[in-house]
């Protein structure tokens, strides 16, 4: 799993069947200190999650997993919001 932070809604008036009921969102990949890592991506939210939201997202085929369709183009989904992190220095 990966961290991010939602940025933005995509919105599109036409899409593959499969993903026509689904909401896209802008994501800001982030390393676990919340610092961007790399450029923003898009993802499926297959939990509700908002902007400004930290969150947990797959990539690879795995994204399609929590899906409710057996095939998808899909490269990346949301599959948690995040509440909280502790991070303990050793």
């Amino acid at each position: 799993m990966n961290l991010g932070r939602v940025i933005g809604t995509i919105w599109a008036t036409k899409k593959y069947e499969a993903l026509e009921h689904q909401k896209m969102q802008l994501l800001q990949p982030l390393k676990f200190n919340l610092e961007k890592d790399g450029d923003p991506i898009i993802v499926v939210d297959t939990i509700g999650a908002g902007p400004g939201e930290v969150v947990f997202y797959i990539t690879s085929s795995e994204a399609v997993i929590p899906m409710d369709v057996d095939m998808a183009p899909v490269d990346a989904a949301i599959v948690g919001i995040v509440d909280s992190i502790n991070i303990e220095n050793n």
